[in-house]
Formats: C-alpha cells, structure tokens, sequence
C-alpha cells in the first residue's frame, strides 16, 4: 500500500475574493468515525464561489480556508469505530468545504464516514464528484419532500442545470411524467434526458400549464432557479400540488398557491455537515444514486475542461462566468494513486 506523507498540497483561501494559493499543509489523520480520503476530483459548485467572495454567511465556512463540498476518491486510512468502508474503496460524497469542515480541494481529507458512499463503477472519479451536493439536493426535493410517485407530472425549473439535470433523471426513475423550463440553448439536452422540453423565454407559465396540463397545472414543481421563478412555480402547480425549492430568496407571494390548497417545502442540504444531524440520511441517498448510475438511469453532465489544484482559480473564474457546459471537476491527484 502507498505510504500516506505527512504534508499535502492543498487549495487555501486567505481572504475573500481573493485568488486561492497552493500550499503546503499537514496531511490530516482520520479522528474516530472518520476516513482518511486520497481525493482524486473535487466537484465545483456555485456555492464555493459564494463563500470565497464572502457572500455566504449561511455556510458558516470561516476564512481561511479549504473549499471544496464534493468529492470522490479513493480510502487512504480508517479511524476507530469505522466498520462499512476498507482502506482501497472507492467513494464519492459531500464532506466539507462548509462549517468549517476542511474540503475537498486538497489531496487529502480526513471525513465523517458516514457521509460516504461506494462510487459506481459506471462512473469515472470525475462524474461521481460531480454528483453529491446536486444528486442530494434533488433526492430531498423530490423524495423526502414531495414523495415523488409514478404517474405523477413534475416541472423541473432549470432543468440543464446542476441539480435540475440531476432532478429530471431522478424523478424518471420513478415513472414521473418529468417537463422541464430552460433557455433554448439547453432545450435539446433536456429533451436527451427524457423530460419534455419548455423552452422559459418564449413561454409564458399560462401558456405551459395550459398546453401541458390542460389547464390544471403540475403535481410537483422543483424550483431550482430562485426569485420570479419560485412565483412562477406557485402560478404552475396543481390544486393539492407541492412546490419545493432549493432558493427561496426574495419576498414572494403565496396566495396562488394557497388558493390551490397547495403545499410548500424548502430544501437546505447543508444542515448535516452543519449541524451534525442528519449524516447517515446522506450516506444513504448517495447510496441511491450508485444504485441508479449502475442500473444507467443516472448520468451527470460534466464540463469536458481539464483543471487540476494548479489551475482552480480558473475553473472558478469559468464558472463564475457561467461559461462551464456542465458541471466543473477539479483533478486533485494523481489518478495513478493505487492502494496496493
């Protein structure tokens, strides 16, 4: 087995909206309930780049500090108490990069077993790092909150995005009638993955509803967008629907949904990693996630750039741009790294 060194290259920030430095830090040891992670690829998400301009009070993530909430690798070392994983597997999960936890842009993380899952073998390290925070999101959303069943029709707002991609995908698997709002650009990969396609720009929420639904509106919407199109979703589900929502920012108004007998539920999927609450619920919806990807009913978008720990600030400098087509993956490792 590879000897694990004392130091690691890691990913700092120093002050906010300032350029992260590589540099040298003491490679963590796992406390009990922990693993040590040999990280191969940390995913990027929009929330990074909210904590790193210091806009991100919510993710009580002090600087200076390690960012990174996805990542998949390779288990380097075990602490006390950890009995589900073996030095050699090959996990993926949401770990840090909040709350103060140590991300994943480094080459090694010590984390909370429990947050774990065995990466599927039909997806790289790069596609299951893309995976955790929006595949969680998504699962919450719709299962645990809006109890998704076959035969129901379910909007997602956003659906080439991030968690919307990853919405869809779910909420097909289930036997969901899935449609999905996007700019015109991204109408023919929404329709790729099986949801029928709304083009936001040039349809109005009466016009959707009306063609759709026949005027009666959806069973569930996924808002995944934020703001006017969290009212949309009001205006968009059916009588006795459920809207859920990733974003609820803004002030909204919430007698369209009432005069529906409409039913409303927020999903903030930082509060395990900040409360410590909640832990294992995540390792078992990522479990879920292998379970699709090896039945291939899941399948990420990732942006095809190669970046690595020497080149983060400009995949954050694309995604902050929005110019990434898919989700950006940072290579923290060699992916030559073996076990034995």
């Amino acid at each position: 087995m590879r000897s694990i060194p004392t130091t690691m290259n890691a990913l700092l920030l120093e002050q906010a909206s300032a350029p992260m430095r590589l540099v040298q830090l003491a490679t963590p040891a796992p406390k009990t309930g922990e693993v040590l992670v040999a990280v191969h690829a940390s995913g990027g998400n929009p929330l990074d780049l909210k904590i790193a301009s210091g806009a991100a009070a919510h993710a009580r993530h002090p600087i200076p500090a390690v960012l990174g909430i996805d990542l998949a690798g390779v288990v380097a070392a075990i602490g006390p108490n950890v009995t589900d994983v073996r030095v050699g597997d090959e996990v993926f999960g949401m770990t840090g990069g909040v709350g103060g936890l140590q991300g994943s842009l480094a080459e090694y993380v010590a984390v909370d077993a429990r947050l774990l899952a065995r990466k599927p073998h039909k997806l790289s390290m790069r596609e299951a790092a893309a995976l955790p925070l929006a595949f969680i999101t998504a699962w919450e959303g719709l299962v645990d909150r809006a109890h998704v069943t076959s035969n129901q029709t379910v909007l997602v707002h956003g659906g080439a995005g991030g968690v919307g991609h990853v919405a869809i995908q779910i909420a097909s698997s289930f036997g969901a009638k899935v449609f999905a709002t996007g700019s015109a650009a991204n109408l023919d990969y929404i329709e790729s993955l099986g949801a029928v396609a709304i083009d936001r720009e040039r349809r109005s929420v009466e016009e959707y509803v009306a063609e759709h639904t026949q005027g009666e509106g959806f069973d569930i919407v996924f808002d995944t967008v934020g703001g006017a199109v969290l009212d949309a979703s009001f205006k968009a589900i059916k009588r006795f629907g459920h809207v859920v929502s990733a974003l609820g920012w803004g002030t909204h108004a919430l007698a369209p949904l009432s005069f529906k007998a409409g039913t409303y539920s927020g999903v903030f999927t930082l509060l395990p990693l900040l409360t410590g609450i909640g832990r294992e619920h995540h390792g078992a919806i990522l479990r879920s996630a292998t379970e699709l990807a090896e039945r291939g009913l899941l399948r990420p978008r990732v942006d095809p750039k190669s970046f690595t720990l020497h080149s983060a600030n400009e995949a954050h400098a694309l995604m902050a741009a929005g110019r990434n087509e898919g989700k950006i993956v940072i290579d923290t490792i060699s992916t030559d790294w073996k076990t034995a």
